[in-house]
């Protein structure tokens, strides 16, 4: 009898002992726990439905305005600027590039196959963050792309000063632009700009807003 209540008392003592370990340990286990979830917790920046540091507040207030400096060179090596885009009325496209096919290519290559875009007033520049030479894995996947202006923003300093690497459609925001026009008239005033995160083809929309000052 008095081995049995030794044993029973032991018992009580390693489920004391054990319910003490569990529940004492808890709050570090759920700190831990909490801390492992905050730091897993990423972003994906192709869900525009997450909270992302997005502002259209520079690209906006650019409107009725001079355009930023801008200067970039196509793949021939011409060069576009201010300077010599003055007497026409110009279209740049801030996009993805190589990264998102196929909505931005797709623009890209809508321009260069509608008419309406192939005059002495407009200049359609598609401006991308790529290297030329990495430019041509895109060629090599959709060969229409050769037939249009593409100019490459090194550093994205353009697509920064026109406020393009944070807006809605960017899917990388602070390193690349997403989906994003600006029209600059022929004085180099910017007449419209429009951030487009659902990536479609703008063309018809561009053409009735260069009609609005011209």
């Amino acid at each position: 009898m008095k081995n049995n209540t030794l044993i029973v008392i032991s018992v009580i003592g390693v489920v004391a002992f054990a319910v003490l370990f569990y529940f004492g340990g808890g709050d570090k286990s759920s700190v831990s726990n909490s801390a492992i979830d905050n730091v897993n917790t990423v972003v994906d920046p192709h869900d525009h439905s997450t909270t992302v540091n997005t502002s259209s507040g520079l690209l906006n207030n650019l409107v009725d305005k001079p355009a930023p400096n801008f200067s970039f060179s196509d793949r021939d090596g011409k060069v576009y600027s201010q300077d010599t885009l003055r007497g026409k009325n110009t279209i740049l496209f801030f996009n993805e590039g190589l990264m998102c096919y196929p909505a931005c290519w797709n623009q890209i290559v809508a321009f260069s196959k509608d008419d309406r875009f192939k005059n002495d007033d407009i200049v359609t520049l598609s401006v991308v963050v790529d290297s030329k030479e990495s430019w041509q894995q895109a060629i090599d996947k959709m060969p229409e792309l050769a037939q249009a202006t593409v100019v490459f923003d090194n550093g994205a300093s353009v697509s920064k000063a026109f406020g393009a690497l944070s807006l809605s459609s960017s899917m990388h925001p602070g390193s690349l632009p997403g989906h994003t026009y600006a029209v600059i008239d022929k004085e180099g005033i910017v007449r419209y700009v429009f951030d487009d995160p659902n990536m479609g083809i703008r063309n018809d929309q561009l053409m009735e807003e260069i009609a609005k000052f011209n």
